[in-house]
């Protein structure tokens, strides 16, 4: 059975994404803290960051918390801001670009399980 946690957001760990230069993670909550199905991520995009063109073998939901910055899925770019959402399906070409002065940051949900990045450049 599922029990209840309370994480703080003073407790979060950020680390170093090895596949952009700018990115850090945190881990909001996944399986090891008891969550059966779905892990949550914070993502913050420093400014001049750049993610290269890449696949998930899973689907992304992700919500805007701060910043504007360049999402490219698939041919498409989208400038995106607080509030806005994404999905991004699994297996789909996707980028990100903050030429912005000031760091973005977002909430990513995606299953539990390997989280496996295809960098294609």
């Amino acid at each position: 059975m599922t029990e209840p946690l309370l994480r703080r957001g003073e407790d979060l760990e950020y680390e170093t994404v090895e596949a952009a230069d700018g990115l850090e993670k945190a881990v909001l909550l996944n399986d090891d803290h008891g969550a059966p199905n779905f892990a949550i991520r914070r993502f913050v995009l420093e400014p001049g960051a750049d993610v290269p063109k890449h696949t998930n073998d899973v689907e992304h939901e992700q919500y805007v918390l701060a910043g504007e910055y360049t999402v490219g899925i698939d041919d498409e770019e989208y400038t995106v801001e607080p509030g806005d959402s994404l999905l991004i399906p699994a297996g789909t070409v996707h980028w990100y670009r903050n030429e912005g002065e000031e760091p973005g940051a977002f909430i990513c949900a995606v299953p539990n399980g390997d989280d496996e990045i295809e960098l294609l450049e």
